[in-house]
């Protein structure tokens, strides 16, 4: 289970102390990472010999190719923001697969991610402390996630510019 169940169910539900959850869950979250990150390549190699898989790995993967100057120049920081997102489908494992779809090397994968689950284990824990996340509907968490996926997207977004124009 990633950290985003993990935390509010250790916190709010068995009363185990934020810093300690926060610890373990973290830890927990980025141990399959170094897996992920360095086995997808091989097993998509496999899968490419069969012809319906091999079909769509090239499709996804020609795809990323074609944005590789983007993705070298934003791919790290984009993974940061992506993984730290406190949603569903926005973890480490998503992130992982990302980071081999946009051919992100291990070297920059790796730190991004863990810094995005890092922030998302940072946000988890805080609505955790303050807000007993078994008793807020799922509604509440999606419109605040929401909000600060947007005020994220657009300090990056002027900052971005602001690079350029520099």
């Amino acid at each position: 289970m990633e950290l985003r169940g993990a935390l509010p169910l250790a916190i709010n539900v068995h009363d185990i102390n934020w810093p300690l959850a926060l610890l373990v869950a973290y830890i927990g979250n980025l141990l399959p990472v170094p897996f992920l990150l360095l086995l997808f390549d091989p097993v998509a190699r496999f899968l490419s010999k069969i012809r319906v898989f091999g079909i769509i790995i090239e499709w996804v993967l020609e795809r990323a190719r074609r944005r590789k100057g983007i993705v070298e120049k934003y791919g790290p920081l984009g993974l940061v923001l992506f993984v730290a997102i406190p949603l569903p489908v926005t973890g480490a494992w998503t992130g992982s697969l990302l980071a081999f779809i946009l051919v992100i090397k291990f070297k920059y994968a790796f730190p991004a991610i863990a810094l995005g689950v890092l922030i998302a284990g940072v946000i988890v824990t805080t609505l955790c402390v303050l807000f007993d996340m078994t008793k807020i509907p799922l509604w509440i968490g999606a419109v605040a996630a929401a909000v600060v996926l947007t005020v994220t997207t657009i300090v990056w977004l002027v900052s971005a510019q602001q690079q350029k124009r520099a």
